[in-house]
């Protein structure tokens, strides 16, 4: 499926504009940062790299979108001639996925002609505004979660087709498994699910839909026990399925009381191994607050595929350089700064991030020492994917890496500021 009209309509009118003056093919740099974190954040974390490298493949304009664009007026004959031929010829660096972010960081750097560049503004923010939003948040919530897993089931929340990205963000965050099966198959998240209120409804007792899930999943399946009364419920779980149960889920009520009341009821019908799962409109602050509670393991929805109150990570598209002149724009609301970029973050010898220092490509660079690390590397090259780029179990791995990397304060859910400050070395304001 092609990705070229994910895409505003002023983006083609600004190539058909260049394309008369002549000015489309010069040599331009575009940089996606965000001027601040959602309020109450103290760090980001990208998501959608991947993605984004997938999209800009499949940016063609076929006969159909040729004819669109024809038929609607959106462009002329001479920009129609030249998308027809479209092909991404530029160069893209980036953060890898995974990687945590913070105000100024120059998450993305596209290279190319104007025309090359400018018609790929809004599919690149799109996915990387959404996506970054996503494991942003989640990321908060495995922090919360403390090392207990989380199974990310907010298909029903959102559109069909961010359900899938958001469980691609979640799995990328450190969510141990997704109900939504289209993210299964396309990215290789494991799934999970058993049945929803509606299966014991539709049995004559509660007996009868336990007795028929365990005949069907096995004892190591999840019964849900609060359809009715909850205590009753376990009985009857434990009835039917011996002491072996998998696990039991509660998704309604003050679910940390009711779980305190879970474990004594299971320990003491002998169901000491017998997991409880706890779910219904959980945040990373629900979370944290039933970290010393008998939780094993969370399902988290709406708040996840809604960003936790931050659905945009606030991230723009900005011309920064043309034909290696730097050019900013001046809005008092709205600056940039002027030039290609480039991020190093620095690090104690213990490993603790201690600032991330941002300064101009064609500037002196800042020293380094071995506990350094610049940020940004090859996604791709001459419009084709660079070689070697990071899985997504690599950026599994970078975002608890990075994790573990903040000082203690950047990992607290409280407002404040960012976790490490970000250090311009620009020679501008």
């Amino acid at each position: 499926m092609t990705t070229a009209l994910l895409t505003d309509h002023y983006e083609l009118t600004m190539l058909a504009a260049a394309l008369r003056d002549g000015t489309a093919a010069r040599q331009c740099v575009f940089e996606v940062f965000a001027r601040r974190l959602p309020n109450g954040r103290r760090y980001g974390v990208v998501g959608g790299t991947g993605r984004v490298v997938d999209a800009i493949a499949d940016f063609r304009f076929g006969e159909a979108e040729l004819a669109h664009l024809r038929d609607t007026g959106v462009v002329g004959d001479e920009a129609l001639a030249w998308l027809a031929d479209y092909r991404f010829g530029g160069d893209v660096d980036g953060y890898a996925e995974g990687e945590l972010y913070f105000p100024g960081s120059p998450i993305m750097t596209v290279t190319g002609t104007f025309a090359d560049a400018v018609l790929l503004e809004t599919v690149v923010l799109s996915i990387l505004n959404h996506d970054s939003a996503i494991v942003s948040a989640a990321a908060r919530m495995v922090s919360a979660a403390n090392g207990r897993p989380i199974i990310e089931m907010g298909g029903r929340r959102t559109h069909e087709l961010a359900a899938v990205a958001s469980a691609r963000a979640a799995y990328l965050a450190g969510f141990a498994t997704t109900s939504n099966l289209a993210a299964g198959r396309a990215y290789g998240i494991p799934t999970a699910g058993t049945c929803a209120h509606a299966f014991t409804l539709l049995h004559d007792s509660e007996r009868d839909a336990f007795a028929a899930q365990v005949d069907a999943l096995g004892t190591d399946t999840t019964l849900l026990v609060d359809t009715y009364d909850i205590t009753r419920g376990i009985d009857t779980a434990i009835e039917v399925a011996g002491t072996g149960l998998g696990a039991v889920r509660i998704d309604s009520g003050d679910v940390g009381v009711l779980a305190r009341q879970a474990r004594e009821q299971l320990d003491r019908l002998g169901a000491t191994r017998t997991r409880i799962v706890v779910s219904g409109d959980l945040d990373e602050y629900a979370i944290a607050a039933l970290r010393a509670e008998p939780v094993d393991a969370y399902g988290v929805g709406t708040s996840l595929v809604t960003g936790s109150g931050a659905p945009t990570a606030g991230m723009v598209y900005k011309l920064v350089e043309v034909d290696g002149r730097p050019v900013a724009k001046r809005s008092s609301s709205k600056e940039s700064l002027g030039g290609r970029k480039v991020a190093l973050r620095r690090h104690k010898a213990t490993g603790t991030a201690l600032e991330e220092v941002v300064f101009l490509a064609s500037g002196p660079a800042p020293d380094a020492d071995e506990h350094d690390r610049y940020l940004q590397i090859p996604l791709l090259r001459g419009g084709q994917p660079a070689p070697g780029l990071p899985t997504l179990e690599d950026g599994r791995q970078r975002v608890r890496t990075g994790l573990v990397s903040l000082p203690w304060e950047g990992l607290k859910l409280s407002a404040g500021e960012p976790a490490i400050p970000t250090v311009h070395l620009t020679g501008e304001q």
